[in-house]
């Protein structure tokens, strides 16, 4: 394991072949992480967000290249265009390619935040864990789960968003019952596309 002192690490936008040749230092395979996470929704974001340079910051951050388990702790933010997370704790699982197959970002809450269009507002999310499945491209938000985005909003023990189709599963498991506000607008955009 490779323990790394507090800085902050800034990032260009990382094509395929600069990937792999930075793979050779713990620092490069920490920093590509984070690049490779951020960098495995650009379909799912603007455009102009996987153009941007990838910033992370965190207290702390170690890698372990026989588990291909990359941690960052404290004050944990990662940042690229319209794409921010935002935890305590970071954890990001790499498969035998070395690409992300999972995220685990733990917090008072973890939060994200990406514009997925630019017709709609910035999505936010929040829970005190948030997990991101990179094959799937489901984040998964549970304890005080909470989605809002263009003034429709989702709370629950549990939340499941597909960020490809904007589906959103809530659950209320034992805290009790899921609450969901739609705003007027969106109503009434529903009901002009039906009688259309």
């Amino acid at each position: 394991m490779h323990l790394l002192p507090a800085h902050s690490y800034r990032l260009a936008s990382v094509n395929v072949p600069f990937m792999r040749a930075i793979q050779r230092t713990s620092l490069a395979v920490m920093c590509s992480a984070a690049s490779l996470f951020i960098t495995s929704m650009p379909a799912l974001a603007l455009p102009s967000d996987s153009s941007q340079a990838i910033t992370l910051e965190a207290d702390r951050a170690t890698y372990n290249e026989k588990t291909g388990i990359t941690t960052y702790t404290g004050n944990v933010v990662i940042q690229q265009g319209t794409i921010k997370i935002q935890a305590d704790s970071l954890v990001a699982n790499l498969n035998k390619n070395r690409q992300i197959e999972q995220i685990t970002a733990k917090g008072r809450p973890a939060k994200f935040q990406q514009q997925i269009s630019s017709d709609k507002g910035i999505a936010r999310g929040e829970g005190q864990t948030i997990v991101y499945n990179a094959e799937t491209g489901i984040m998964s938000m549970t304890g005080k789960a909470y989605l809002f985005q263009d003034g429709a909003s989702f709370r629950g023990n549990t939340l499941r968003y597909s960020i490809s189709a904007g589906d959103v599963e809530a659950s209320g498991g034992n805290q009790g019952r899921i609450q969901i506000i739609i705003p007027p607008s969106a109503t009434q955009n529903q009901t002009k596309a039906k009688s259309k």
